[in-house]
């Protein structure tokens, strides 16, 4: 070993050696020979969809760089060092994630990230000159002190709406920490970023270029505060995001929320003949009270066990066309469990527990 972080150049052009080996001649690129396989499958400059900004090709380039860093062990504040299973790592995280990358590659199950949201007060590390050496650039920011050791005072900058790249400013700092969290994730892995209406928007854009649109999973939309603001002056703010990816969609097992203990003692109180194999159930209306308006496809008949059609008074409230209801409840509890009783017709439903 060299010492330095993992080449990540290096680990790509291996990437595509192994997909054509054709193209690779003394670990340079033959991008004529590579157009030539790729047909016209190609994307040419200014004529294809982007998140662009000042300063992206020098993001790029910093994605590019290895550290000779190396994380040192804090014994004398640590608690059961040589048992414990977790590791709290404390530095400038661009340079953590350089470090990570050769020992953690495609390890990682979850990261959750909650960057500075770009408020126009907040403060975050960003370069002025990407092209910079890292010693002048740790000298000139003052991230260590004489000892080597982090130096918080100096480390952040405030990133004001009043600079003229207020927003490429912030892309710069997020678009390499994001490409190489997504190195660290497992083909199962999963990463949450939260945010807010600041750069809700370019983070999504950000986030589809690195993670691929095809494994935006959700925004997660939580509500931060209750009740009015005297200092807002259109509308309250209630609420901020959270964006929800997956390093590949097509590993990540569906998300099922069993029901708590507290819940099924609450609300499944029946039994039946199965109660010790299945627990309990409670019973769910079929037919749609509450709906505002007639819907002719809710409108259909169920063959009860007997052969007798059942019709709703007015309509039902699942469609047959949709698992979002009918299967939900029909996974557990047959046609037989249904409730012959045209004044309340229900269906059995049992908890989830996994």
């Amino acid at each position: 070993m060299d010492g330095k972080s993992l080449d990540l150049t290096a680990e790509k052009i291996a990437q595509l050696r192994s997909l054509f080996p054709e193209v690779v001649t003394e670990d340079k690129i033959d991008f004529a020979r590579l157009q030539d396989f790729l047909g016209g499958n190609l994307a040419f400059p200014g004529e294809h969809y982007e998140l662009s900004w000042a300063g992206k090709a020098q993001a790029r380039k910093e994605i590019q760089k290895q550290t000779t860093a190396t994380l040192v062990p804090d014994k004398a504040n640590s608690i059961n060092f040589d048992a414990t299973e977790n590791i709290f790592i404390e530095g400038e995280n661009m340079e953590v994630l350089r470090v990570l990358q050769r020992s953690y590659f495609g390890k990682i199950k979850m990261i959750y990230i909650d960057p500075p949201y770009n408020t126009g007060n907040d403060s975050f590390v960003y370069p002025d000159d990407y092209a910079e050496r890292l010693a002048d650039y740790q000298k000139r920011t003052g991230i260590t002190d004489e000892e080597g050791f982090l130096n918080k005072q100096d480390l952040w900058r405030k990133n004001t709406r009043e600079n003229g790249q207020f927003h490429s400013v912030w892309l710069s700092m997020m678009y390499p920490r994001l490409y190489l969290a997504r190195n660290l994730l497992r083909e199962d892995g999963v990463v949450f970023v939260s945010i807010d209406d600041n750069e809700a928007a370019n983070l999504k854009v950000l986030m589809d270029e690195v993670f691929g649109e095809e494994n935006f999973i959700d925004c997660v939309i939580w509500k931060k505060r209750y009740g009015g603001g005297a200092k807002e002056k259109y509308l309250v703010t209630l609420h901020e995001y959270v964006l929800f990816y997956a390093r590949d969609i097509n590993f990540v097992d569906p998300i099922f929320v069993a029901s708590s203990e507290e819940s099924i003692e609450k609300y499944y109180k029946l039994q039946d003949e199965n109660f010790a194999l299945r627990g309990g159930y409670r019973t769910h209306p079929l037919e749609a009270t509450k709906s505002m308006g007639d819907r002719p496809n809710l409108v259909f008949p169920i063959i009860s066990p007997d052969g007798t059609p059942i019709l709703p008074k007015r309509q039902f409230s699942i469609i047959t066309t949709s698992c979002s209801g009918f299967c939900l409840f029909s996974s557990r509890a047959s046609t037989h469990d249904i409730v012959q009783d045209f004044d309340e017709m229900q269906v059995k439903a049992m908890p989830l527990v996994l």
